[in-house]
């Protein structure tokens, strides 16, 4: 799709496009999206009936400033029905909201996508941390299924099961709907088996750890707590948290730190890292539930190791064929509130992976692994 904005050609992206090899930019053990036009598309629910066109997205989506979105409405990059709409344009229920956007993906680290195992029904890879499954938020290109279409031309896949963000490991992915279904039902009925991995603080309990804990996700603070019993005590009200069920074995253990193999029951949002700190032993580096005395000490540690560390850069051709990007890499937008800059406002790439790692999933009649990182060993 072809618009002209601003005196220049411009090419709109939907979710149709698909990512190409030409579309990353590598700098410093980070991958960058070279920032794109993309049409998002919504329709208006019937809570935006009635409201103005700029009182909606100010209202809505607070990514942006009000002056943003009244500019937008004024220039054509937000339409209602396929047209442009004066600023005091109020929206009706059901109606095609389009908004041109100049998309700035967030940077993931710039590890490879490793392929485990390639089958005619199945694929299997080694996720990095930092990169998303599938399209998600403002994530679409870096993401494990997008990297798999660009770089190795596997479309479409259809990812079996969930791996955080920032959790790297095992990520089962089926090249068809079919096969996406019967992993599916197999994993609801109870009968595939889930091995992670994790670095946790201190020396974990050499016998086997049982946590039996509800589980709460707050999707606006982006952390669970864990629940006892059925009732609060103290307020006398029902909990809201979901019954989950973790099996913890200690690996190894040199006192200041312990490999611990996680076997989750139930798949509870942030369910694993939870559990273990409810046990006392949260993940190393894991700063969203890291608490109390553990906290200043494990922090002080991931610092150093986050000075030390050393990446497996993803490279095109050759590491040192690879320019560092600059503003001719990609076109400037003039009502871009992200440019010049390659990543989105808040976004500096400088994040870490948890040291939490699938190794292992199994079913009826098949098997998967993933080898074990570097942070596994505590030699």
């Amino acid at each position: 799709m072809k618009r002209n904005r601003e005196n220049m050609e411009i090419v709109w992206q939907t979710p149709a496009n698909p990512p190409e090899r030409h579309d990353y930019i590598f700098r410093n053990g980070i991958r960058y999206v070279k920032p794109y036009y993309f049409e998002f598309i919504s329709h208006a629910k019937n809570r935006w009936a009635g409201k103005t066109i700029v009182d909606l997205f100010a209202d809505e989506f607070k990514g942006r400033n009000r002056d943003y979105y009244d500019s937008a409405v004024k220039s054509g990059r937000i339409q209602v029905d396929g047209k442009t709409v004066p600023v005091s344009y109020r929206v009706q229920s059901s109606q095609k909201i389009s908004h041109f956007v100049h998309r700035h993906e967030p940077p993931v680290m710039a590890l490879d996508v490793a392929i485990l195992h390639k089958g005619e029904d199945v694929l299997t890879v080694c996720k990095p941390a930092s990169v998303p499954v599938h399209p998600c938020g403002q994530y679409r290109k870096n993401t494990v299924v997008g990297i798999l279409q660009a770089e190795h031309d596997f479309a479409p896949l259809f990812p079996v099961h969930r791996l955080d963000r920032l959790v790297s490991g095992l990520l089962i992915l089926a090249r068809s709907a079919s096969q996406a279904d019967i992993f599916r039902q197999q994993i609801e009925s109870g009968t595939v088996q889930k091995q992670y991995i994790a670095k946790v603080v201190g020396e974990f309990p050499e016998e086997e750890q049982i946590v039996n804990l509800r589980v709460n996700f707050n999707a606006r603070e982006g952390r669970s707590t864990v629940e006892v019993g059925d009732t609060d005590e103290k307020d006398n009200k029902t909990l809201n948290g979901k019954a989950a069920c973790t099996k913890f074995t200690r690996i190894c253990t040199n006192g200041k730190y312990s490999i611990v193999s996680c076997h989750p029951i139930t798949g509870r949002t942030h369910q694993i890292r939870v559990h273990l700190q409810s046990t006392g032993h949260p993940i190393a580096n894991d700063t969203l539930y890291l608490t109390g005395d553990v906290n200043s000490g494990s922090r002080r540690a991931f610092d150093v190791v986050k000075s030390n560390r050393s990446l497996n850069v993803k490279c095109n051709d050759n590491c040192d064929s690879q320019p560092e990007y600059s503003i001719e890499d990609f076109d400037i937008d003039p009502l871009c509130t992200n440019c010049p800059n390659l990543a989105p406002i808040g976004y500096d790439g400088s994040e870490e992976g948890l040291w939490l790692h699938c190794v292992r999933y199994s079913g009826p009649d098949w098997v998967y692994e993933c080898p074990y990182p570097e942070w596994a060993s505590l030699s």
